[in-house]
């Protein structure tokens, strides 16, 4: 810390308990009360350089008093401060650092220390020192400012609070790898004018190391929130990227938040705020002012402050009961993001006194509400062009809300084993994610099932309202064979799931053999080329081979589906007889006979595909037994 020395004098001060002394022999004559303190000086070099003083001096000796008495109320800086105006007044050795210069300059303009009563007096040696030297340097400015705290009146009277902001603001606003400043003032190495590293003013040739532009975070930390607000305001000013002021915003929440921190693991040391304002450690309120002027600074704009870090502040916020505004601006922050979120980000407990649900699942509704207008507005909300074959396509804009869907269905598997959790508001949660969004409806359906497995005691009309939230088309044929065997699953689920089960079946068989004529047409085409050679004929031998293999394969996966399926048509006609026989009548009377046509479509389907592939597979034999008549 640079400093200057005034006075060439020794130490002629002595303190006593609460009193202070000059031992230069002669008796004191005026007693200088400052606070607890009593000061017991002479009158001369106190009015020589201060006109506050010979006026109060020359008041008391009008009275006739011999020995005056003066007392000082709301002196800047306290007794501290006198004790050095009073060594400048002796002439007596001091240093001016920037730690004092402050506290000292309030007080030279308290007591009118100008040049009328002295040539260079203490008003005149702290602003040149203030000036040229503490303002251009950063360490120096930061300290400075940090002192304005105690006597901000003051130092806002003498501008010295803004100067101070504006050193500290220019310097931070300044690319720091331009001109290699702050890498100097952090205890750094000295650097040659054109940047080399000097060892005993020798240059090095060696090159600093560059800084990012987040060097000044921990600096501005250590302010008061009332002078980190100001500093943070005049560097908007000055055109600083949103990114950087959002960065030094989250830097100062978790430093100053326990909660960010406990949060996240982090190890810093966090359990206090800055001491001038909220004290050594924070009260409830202080975090709570804290975190609300946060929120204020932030800008509302997507991707400035992690999201992790959103949630870590939307809990505090919760917990610290902070304004209806400031929860709800945090929540509109992260449905911006929500597609950033993980599953662990949205498990957030309920912090209410009536406890009716283990997870706070309204806060969740309330943020995909803001993401989904967010979307809609963005244009990202479009529908889907076409769906192939459970297949989403579309534009590229549809990723994120996908991504949602995914987020959202793995949330609702977390809270549905809460048995408190009502089923309007699972429901609510669920149907809010477009239909489009979701490719497919697994998750949904894993999650309704742990809802019902859960929750044994809800109606069938409640357990049939709660699976029309997914598509039976939607489901993969994993989902639709679990489906088929789900005894919690209404009937007249289990039914459609077994419907659009058989249709799956059809399509996939269906898309096979397509694949099979065309493999069929390419090796005619391959063979045509390669004529009578004897590498075209095992090239033709060779895909025979394998096609014949394949087809075997698709008959015998065939078989064992028709097989599955009427094995599980049984069982449900089983299940039907003994629960629910007059419900199963009155179904098997409206899609009985349509289920069955059905199915003996596909059965007939499958023989005369197979007819038709095993006629393939004969005339490929016999134009195969040509070309060896040929040969």
């Amino acid at each position: 810390m640079a400093c200057v020395k005034l006075g060439s004098k020794t130490d002629a001060f002595q303190r006593k308990g609460q009193a202070w002394f000059c031992t230069t022999g002669l008796p004191s004559d005026i007693v200088v009360e400052v606070g607890e303190m009593s000061f017991h000086f002479h009158k001369f070099p106190l009015l020589s350089r201060s006109g506050v003083m010979e006026r109060l001096i020359a008041e008391a000796s009008e009275e006739g008093e011999e020995k005056c008495c003066i007392n000082l109320p709301d002196f800047p800086g306290g007794a501290k401060t006198f004790e050095l105006m009073a060594k400048f007044c002796y002439g007596v050795k001091l240093e001016l650092t920037a730690s004092n210069v402050v506290y000292l300059r309030c007080a030279a303009e308290h007591l009118e220390m100008t040049e009328e009563y002295g040539e260079g007096n203490l008003i005149m040696q702290t602003e040149t020192f203030l000036n040229q030297v503490v303002l251009r340097n950063w360490k120096d400015s930061l300290k400075a400012l940090q002192t304005c705290d105690d006597i901000l009146p003051q130092a806002d009277a003498l501008n010295i609070t803004k100067r101070c902001i504006d050193s500290l603001a220019m310097k931070a606003s300044t690319d720091p790898n331009l001109f290699g400043w702050p890498i100097l003032e952090h205890g750094g190495p000295m650097q040659s004018p054109g940047g080399s590293v000097l060892w005993n003013g020798i240059s090095t040739g060696a090159r600093p190391k560059h800084s990012s532009s987040d060097w000044w975070y921990e600096d501005a930390s250590t302010l008061s929130l009332t002078l980190y607000k100001r500093l943070i305001a005049v560097m908007e000013s000055r055109g600083v990227r949103q990114e950087i002021i959002a960065g030094s915003l989250t830097y100062y929440a978790k430093k100053y938040l326990p909660g960010l921190n406990r949060r996240q693991g982090s190890t810093e040391s966090s359990n206090r705020l800055a001491p001038v304002v909220l004290g050594a450690r924070p009260s409830e309120e202080d975090q709570r002012v804290l975190l609300e002027e946060i929120d204020k600074s932030v800008p509302m704009q997507k991707g400035l402050v992690p999201t992790k870090v959103l949630f870590g502040l939307l809990r505090t916020a919760m917990i610290l009961k902070t304004s209806p505004s400031c929860i709800s601006n945090i929540e509109k922050r992260i449905g911006m993001q929500l597609d950033q979120a993980t599953l662990e980000d949205l498990l957030m407990p309920s912090f209410s006194y009536s406890m009716e649900t283990l997870y706070n699942v309204d806060c969740v509704q309330r943020i995909l509400e803001h993401f989904l207008a967010m979307d809609q507005i963005t244009g990202g909300a479009s529908p889907p062009c076409s769906v192939d074959d459970g297949r989403l396509i579309g534009s590229p804009s549809l990723t994120p809300i996908t991504m949602v869907a995914k987020l959202i269905d793995g949330y609702l598997a977390e809270v549905a084993p809460d048995t408190n959790l009502k089923l309007p508001k699972f429901q609510a949660l669920a149907a809010s994610v477009p239909d489009y969004a979701r490719p497919l409806d697994d998750g949904l359906y894993r999650a309704i099932d742990i809802y019902l497995k859960a929750h044994p005691w809800l109606a069938e009309s409640d357990r049939e309202q709660l699976c029309r939230l997914m598509d039976c088309q939607k489901l993969s044929l994993e989902a639709c064979t679990h489906a088929a065997q789900n005894e919690r699953l209404p009937l007249r689920v289990i039914v459609q799931v077994l419907f659009f089960e058989q249709l799956q079946l059809r399509t996939s068989i269906a898309g096979c053999f397509l694949v099979s004529d065309n493999l069929d047409g390419s090796r005619q085409l391959r063979s045509g080329f390669a004529g009578s050679t004897e590498g075209g004929w095992t090239n033709a031998v060779r895909e025979n081979q394998v096609l014949k293999v394949g087809m075997d394969n698709m008959r015998m996966r065939v078989s064992e589906l028709e097989k599955e399926c009427t094995n599980m048509r049984q069982e449900i006609e089983k299940l039907g007889r003994v629960k629910v026989s007059s419900t199963w009548s009155n179904v098997s009377k409206k899609f009985g006979l349509k289920i069955k046509s059905q199915m003996c479509s596909a059965q007939e389907s499958s023989v005369s595909n197979q007819n038709n592939g095993s006629g393939k597979i004969e005339k490929v034999k016999e134009r195969r037994g040509k070309d060896k008549k040929t040969v």
